[in-house]
């Protein structure tokens, strides 16, 4: 029997007892038992409430599977341009890529510079490129390099390898 029936129960027992309203007693009950009632309807509205939320909760966990399904899917595809895993707790690269970009080998990166004054092209590791100049060993021109701080490495993939 749910609280709404009792409650109902209690107030028909109330009027088959006879007990007058007129009284102190009777009035102490009477409002009471229009208490209990108005508490039971705000019970049942609750818990409608709540299978109602359960069933948008149900929904919306459907639904985020389905995108998480989705991501996956996605990033599988993108495994052949990115080589590289956000998850992947030992740093170690994700991709057998003999090209890849993560350099986690431990080995110096090498840049090839052209220069834009002699047209000149040499090879410079990731310490020189640091110094953010250099000059040129053909034309003796200063070759700036710029990096914005806000901009990708230049990864294939436009992960931030910063911590790698």
């Amino acid at each position: 029997m749910s609280i709404t029936e009792r409650v109902a129960y209690l107030k028909g027992l109330m009027e088959g007892m006879q007990i007058d309203k007129k009284d102190n007693t009777g009035k102490l009950l009477a409002v009471m038992a229009d208490i209990l009632e108005d508490i039971a309807l705000e019970i049942d509205d609750i818990n409608e409430n709540a299978l109602d939320l359960a069933e948008e909760i149900d929904q919306l966990s459907d639904d985020l599977g389905d995108v998480e399904d989705f991501l996956d899917e996605l990033c599988e595809d993108d495994d052949d341009e990115c080589c590289c895993c956000d998850d992947d707790e030992d740093d170690e690269c994700c991709c057998d890529d003999d090209d890849c970009c993560c350099d986690d080998d431990g080995e110096p990166l090498f840049f090839e510079i052209k220069c834009p004054t002699c047209g000149g092209e040499f090879t410079v590791d990731e310490d020189v490129i640091a110094l953010d100049s250099i000059k040129c060993p053909k034309c003796g021109e200063t070759l700036e390099f710029d990096f914005d701080e806000d901009e990708d490495d230049g990864c294939c993939c436009g992960h931030d390898h910063k911590d790698r």
